[in-house]
């Protein structure tokens, strides 16, 4: 390993101005995270405790094994999307242990406009199944909707990646061999009510789960005929005489106690493929990350003392250090675990992409997952780098990135703009998992500059039409486009939207990423086939 050593000094006064401007950034976001773990208003939280159910997060609590950590994803999906929605999107989804195995769980939160489907709702229960099929975990699905929210029927209902997608995943993960299973705590209507009754094995509730594809009132609307919840679609009926579910609870607890049960009997879980060292923390202070990245969006950070606060040890066993020095790679461990580190310290050359491809090669080789670092402005630009065919040499970095078959994290910790948001295997080429920082940034382009194209662009019409514009016209133009790209590029836009699976501290990257390795290592090896290098 190569020994490194930091020369960062925690005493001056720029450390300590970028210290307090990171912290305000995290304490920004363990707001944004409050909101959404209280869920629903006080009056439905209220109305839940009165049927005598437990609150969504109650469920995650009682079904989790003591001790057991949440990996949750999409914890602030849908913030400030939609009008007195919570961040979440009515839905809880995360990773955690059941019984001694690692589970996907999905719970819906009925506290929030009646559990109903947004189409963040949709987006986001299919985004934890392809996160659970992709690393073959049992999925447990906790069930209290009114399915779909009607006035969002247009990203709800007929695309791929919607609601229907849903049913199609469930079937498809069985298929393979994917427990599916199910609680229904509450009414579920229409396709709630597909959902329990796609899975392996379902749960209901009496006297308080209910599940049918038409409610009491369109029953009658449609063929007059009087029934009530229980005897349409309650749990004794169920049970009993339809058969569509397989256990009858008497509670909440009771339900959540038979689900352990069931994956407790699922048979032996995948064994770890990977050997996996005693961790080690690192030399240096990962608190101290926050006076090293700068204040100002505009001053590069030094990544290698990142790094030195990120890996077991501070040791790195870096490839090719005096080569394409832009961008660092390097063999590492993070809490045991052997990682492939790509981390960027500056724009992306010809050197460090050659460099990057030849390092992805050696990583898939050898069955070593690949961390992305991104904080990169682009990839040069100019005629010198173009005549040395930097789009050649990009293009074989992005060709070694998608084909490589390891195990993929990214996680962005600055700027990560234009064509190197893409080669850092950004969101479109299907990371095991995207993250972000508080500082994470994300766009075509930095704000300053798309304010400068966009007015490159306008002063090329003035001169065309004989007319011209006053430099305080020109800030003028500059300052909304600056506004709109730094929106856009906000890591909570991006989780909003779920183009990244979570915003994290850089002091939990440790843990979150020795969460995710320890998943991916219990699935067997793939083989890469890389695609054309254009030489």
């Amino acid at each position: 390993m190569t020994e490194m050593a930091s020369n960062v000094s925690v005493h001056t006064d720029e450390f300590r101005r970028n210290r307090e401007a990171y912290e305000a950034r995290i304490a920004d976001l363990h707001e944004r995270r409050a909101r959404a773990l209280a869920g629903g208003p006080e009056k439905a939280r209220r109305l839940h405790k009165q049927r005598k159910q437990l609150l969504p997060r109650e469920r995650l609590a009682a079904v989790l094994d003591p001790g057991s950590p949440f990996l949750e994803f999409g914890q602030l999906a849908g913030e400030g999307m939609y009008e007195g929605v919570p961040p979440g999107g009515s839905i809880i989804t995360g990773v955690g242990l059941v019984s001694g195995r690692p589970c996907m769980i999905m719970i819906h939160d009925a506290t929030v406009k009646g559990g109903t489907y947004y189409g963040i709702t949709s987006k986001k229960h299919v985004r934890a199944q392809m996160f659970a099929w992709q690393h073959r975990l049992p999925c447990i699905t906790m069930v209290q909707s009114g399915g779909a929210n009607l006035p969002e029927q247009e990203f709800i209902f007929p695309d791929d990646g919607q609601f229907g997608s849903i049913f199609y995943n469930q079937i498809r993960m069985s298929a393979e061999g994917i427990t599916q299973i199910a609680t229904v705590h509450g009414p579920s209507t229409a396709g709630g009510a597909y959902l329990p009754a796609l899975c392996d094995e379902a749960v209901i509730v009496r006297n308080q789960g209910a599940m049918f594809l038409g409610g009491p009132q369109l029953v009658y609307a449609a063929t007059k005929e009087v029934v009530d919840v229980e005897t349409l679609g309650g749990g004794e009926m169920h049970s009993r005489i339809s058969g569509v579910t397989d256990h009858l609870a008497e509670n909440d607890a009771h339900a959540i106690a038979i689900v352990r049960g069931i994956v407790a009997n699922l048979g032996t879980g995948p064994r770890q493929r990977w050997d996996v060292a005693p961790p080690l923390p690192p030399r240096y202070d990962p608190r101290e990350i926050y006076g090293i990245v700068s204040a100002d969006n505009r001053h590069p950070t030094d990544n290698r003392e990142v790094l030195l606060r990120l890996i077991d040890d501070s040791d790195l066993q870096e490839f090719k250090p005096l080569y394409g020095d832009t961008m660092i790679c390097g063999f590492a461990r993070i809490k045991g675990f052997q990682v492939g580190i790509l981390a960027n310290n500056g724009v992306i050359f010809s050197e460090s992409a050659i460099k990057g491809a030849h390092f992805i090669e050696l990583c898939c080789q050898r069955d070593i997952p690949l961390l992305f670092m991104a904080d990169v402005s682009g990839f040069m630009v100019g005629q010198a780098v173009e005549q040395q065919g930097i789009a050649k040499h990009g293009a074989k970095f992005m060709t070694a990135m998608a084909s490589a078959n390891v195990p993929r994290y990214t996680l962005i910790t600055g700027g990560s703009y234009a064509a190197a948001y893409l080669a850092m295997c950004g969101r479109p080429f299907k990371p095991n998992v995207m993250m972000m920082w508080p500082t994470g940034r994300a766009a075509l382009m930095g704000p300053e500059q798309a304010a400068t194209t966009l007015t490159m662009v306008r002063d090329n019409i003035h001169e065309r039409e004989g007319t011209s514009w006053s430099e305080e016209e020109k800030e003028r133009f500059k300052q909304p486009i600056r506004e709109q790209f730094e929106r856009f590029a906000s890591p909570y836009n991006y989780a909003a939207h779920l183009w990244c699976d979570m915003v994290i501290e850089p002091t939990e990257t440790r843990d979150t990423m020795a969460l995710l390795l320890e998943l991916a290592g219990r699935q067997p090896a793939k083989e890469t086939h890389f695609g054309v290098f254009r030489m």
